[in-house]
């Protein structure tokens, strides 16, 4: 084939037309004359070409084949390194050289099959002469050494050998993997479909390095250019694959560095319209999850409510878009232990937005995603969204110790044992007044709400509580520790911050207020003496994350609330 004028500098992959000494063993003999067709397709070439390959086929994966193979790319590699030292500006020279270089790493592909002989992969010094082709000048040969280490690190690969696994990983950070991958990936070309490919098969080999050793996500941050590469990606208005795939990866990575601006511009485009596809959708969740988990950090809070996140948040609820549920997610992490955003929040009418979904006037009015759900996922997307009101709600009250591992990292729903004891929330003026308004108006039906979901959490507390008592009756015993873990998950979590919002509007001494209460509690067949339970429970509990001196703060306040009740 002959190259045009303007070809890049370097050969595309070609099949090699027959030489006279070439290796005939390679080559399928010529058709018989009485070939079968079928389709005005040969058979009997097809049948032979199997033949020939079946009889080249690698029996056995061990050292030795394992040297044979790396032997024989090292020599390849050798000749192509010679022929474009030889013949720089000229493709067609060194073009045969560049696919034999091409088919000796397709050929190391089978090592995936042995991942017991990644060690001595890495003891025959095969891993810098690979990494060195991340910089060749034709992407085609170093996007077929991405997809050679995206193959020698796949999770179903490596599963179950961990140790030879941390050996390949190791070697190939040690040669600085992660920087020749990035450096590969910003000179890609996204119109061309193979290096598309090569754009996905990169971020899918991070991931994989991720997954085998968690510390290269600290290292990507740190020594790359991929934060900048995945954020920019995201701020696209265009949506296909390759941005879905890097908002998931950005949602690993993103807590290592400030990315709150960004991702705010990126979430902004949904905020008065609904992802067009599932994978979008998906993208947007990826988004919020990486917003959720850089909120985490005070600073980062900071930002977000400098930047205007709060009052974004709340336009999207306004909307009541698919995003909804997310935003308020959003605002449930900013807020926690962050009296700043608190105060924004009711500066911006957020009072008049949130109270109308805590009564659950909004759920109803707009589509919860694209992706279809049935009865059961409504029903926990209702109550996940309760769960973040209630929480959102504490925190303005002035949420205490409230911080738990169900807002980790990558925002998925799990509860664990109460960790922190910080305060934040409006504590005094006229947006205290204004929050405990809320409470007053329309007859105290907020406060009839809030009995509401006491009741259904503590009724699920309560059967979780008697199913465990049925366990040790059984002889499965489980300590207190991981009783407790499991009452919070099914529900005490919740029913707490009902109770230390219940002890604020106690304690506030509203007359309105204090006589609905009492009046609730009888109703429902309880006293004082359960909320107090509930309150006292919390109270045991309050983790000294912050110091014994918050801890005793934290509890004090409590046992404000214990004895006012």
């Amino acid at each position: 084939m002959e190259l045009p004028a303007d070809a890049r500098s370097h050969a595309p992959k070609r099949k090699r037309p027959a030489a006279a000494n070439d290796d005939d063993d390679f080559l399928p003999p010529p058709p018989p004359p009485t070939a079968r067709y079928d389709n005005g397709v040969d058979l009997s070439l097809l049948e032979a070409l199997e033949k020939s390959q079946a009889s080249t086929a690698i029996d056995l994966l061990d050292l030795k084949t394992l040297k044979k193979l790396v032997l024989s790319f090292e020599r390849r590699l050798k000749d192509n390194i010679e022929a474009r030292l030889k013949y720089p500006s000229q493709p067609e020279k060194f073009a045969d050289s560049e696919i034999d270089l091409h088919e000796e790493i397709q050929k190391l592909k089978i090592l995936a099959g042995g991942p017991e002989l990644y060690p001595d992969l890495v003891n025959l010094n095969t891993i810098p002469s690979l990494l060195g082709l991340l910089t060749h000048d034709n992407t085609d040969i170093s996007n077929d050494v991405v997809s050679l280490i995206q193959d020698l690190t796949d999770e179903d690969v490596l599963e179950d050998n961990d140790e030879p696994a941390l050996v390949l990983v190791d070697a190939l950070v040690e040669n600085n993997v992660l920087e020749l991958l990035v450096q590969n990936l910003l000179r890609l070309n996204e119109t061309d479909p193979d290096e598309v490919a090569a754009v996905y098969g990169t971020l899918a080999t991070i991931e994989n390095l991720i997954e085998v050793k968690p510390a290269v996500a600290e290292l990507v941050c740190e020594k790359t250019k991929l934060m900048r590469w995945l954020l920019g990606k995201i701020k696209v208005r265009e949506f296909d694959g390759s941005k879905q795939y890097a908002s998931e990866i950005l949602a690993i990575l993103l807590g290592q560095i400030n990315g709150v601006d960004v991702v705010l511009q990126a979430v902004a485009m949904y905020k008065s319209r609904d992802p067009k596809t599932p994978d979008e959708e998906e993208m947007v969740e990826n988004l919020f999850d990486c917003l959720c988990c850089l909120l985490m950090p005070l600073e980062n809070k900071e930002r977000f409510v400098n930047a205007e996140g709060v009052e974004l948040m709340i336009i999207v609820m306004n909307q009541k878009k698919s995003c909804y549920g997310s935003a308020i997610r959003a605002l449930d992490f900013a807020m926690t232990n962050y009296p700043p955003a608190c105060e924004r929040f009711v500066d911006v009418m957020g009072l008049k937005t949130a109270f109308p979904a805590f009564m659950g006037k909004a759920s109803s009015s707009f589509p919860f995603c694209i992706i279809p759900m049935n009865k059961n996922m409504k029903k926990r997307f209702k109550e996940e969204l309760e769960e973040r009101l209630v929480s959102l709600i504490a925190s303005l009250f002035g949420k205490l110790a409230f911080l738990s591992f169900r807002d980790h990292t990558y925002a998925k729903p799990c509860q664990s044992r109460v960790l922190d004891s910080g305060c934040s929330g409006i504590l005094r003026g006229s947006r205290k007044e204004r929050l405990m308004s809320k409470f007053v108006e329309n007859e105290c039906e907020k406060i009839d709400r809030l009995m509401e979901l006491y009741m259904r959490y503590s009724n699920r507390v309560k059967a979780e509580t008697e199913w465990m008592d049925k366990l040790e009756l059984d002889e499965l015993e489980m300590d207190e520790e991981e009783k407790y873990n499991r009452r919070l998950e099914s529900g005490l979590y919740t029913l707490q911050l009902i109770a230390v919002i219940l002890g604020h509007l106690w304690t506030s001494e509203h007359p309105k207020m204090r006589t609905r209460i009492e009046l609730l509690l009888k109703q429902n067949k309880l006293t004082k003496k359960d909320v107090k339970n509930i309150l006292q429970e919390y109270h045991d509990n309050i983790g000294d994350l912050d110091g014994p001196e918050e801890k005793e703060r934290a509890q004090t306040r409590i046992q404000k609330f214990i004895s006012a009740f």
